[in-house]
């Protein structure tokens, strides 16, 4: 059974042969594919068979675990947390030094975020691996929702568009890949800015806003974000 080290919950199971479903990914994207268009142009004709899947991924007795590891020996956990009445998704990020998990960002009713600026989840995405998730594209909508950002670059579309297409049986990839980046998160999109190497953001529901009680310390704002633009 896998352990994640300060993280309360299980059992936890390795979740990477999901990653070659089509319909995972609308799934996973579910909180960020807002409106009926926007799950139309997702899911096609596929939403009965979507909703099996997540019934699956929901179920208490094996919460799906997907990692994605960086150079700088941290490593993005991806957890379906499967309490009931409590689900939902989990990003977290951890490194053998450390004592327990820190949380980036919760999709569910009770969200926190955001958990990542859009060059710090392209860094992500693209940085090579050999174990856990390789894919880049998987890497980039496997950690899609932890995304926040205001600003976001006129290159983010193209670089969705050809993980939606390469991934999924969307006939519209680009029209779906403009509706999340317009949606995002749960959350608000954030201002980021970069101070001493410290990426923060002012979103009030982010453990990466130095403003909110339940912020991250500095310390580990600062290791965070070295290891997200470590790809960079």
């Amino acid at each position: 059974m896998l352990k994640l080290p300060g993280y309360d919950g299980g059992p936890l199971v390795q979740g990477s042969a999901y990653l070659d479903n089509p319909l995972f990914w609308p799934v996973h994207l579910g909180t960020c594919l807002r409106g009926e268009d926007a799950q139309r142009a997702a899911f096609g004709a596929d939403w009965d068979t979507a909703m099996e899947l997540y019934g699956v991924l929901s179920a208490e007795h094996a919460w799906p675990v997907f990692s994605v590891p960086l150079h700088s020996g941290h490593t993005i956990y991806v957890v379906y947390r499967n309490f009931v009445g409590e689900r939902g998704v989990d990003y977290l990020i951890h490194r053998p030094a450390w004592p327990g998990v820190e949380t980036l960002a919760v999709d569910d009713g009770h969200f926190m975020g955001p958990g990542m600026a859009w060059p710090e989840l392209l860094s992500a995405a693209r940085q090579p691996a050999t174990e856990g998730v390789r894919d880049p594209d998987a890497r980039l909508l496997l950690l899609f929702p932890a995304l926040g950002d205001a600003l976001i670059p006129e290159d983010a579309a193209p670089a969705l568009t050809t993980a939606l297409a390469a991934l999924t049986l969307m006939e519209e990839p680009a029209e779906v890949a403009r509706m999340l980046l317009e949606n995002q998160g749960q959350w608000d999109p954030a201002r980021w800015r970069a101070a001493d190497g410290v990426w923060t953001n002012d979103g009030g529901h982010s453990h990466r806003n130095p403003g909110n009680a339940f912020a991250l310390p500095k310390g580990r704002l600062l290791e965070i974000s070295r290891a997200l633009h470590s790809g960079s």
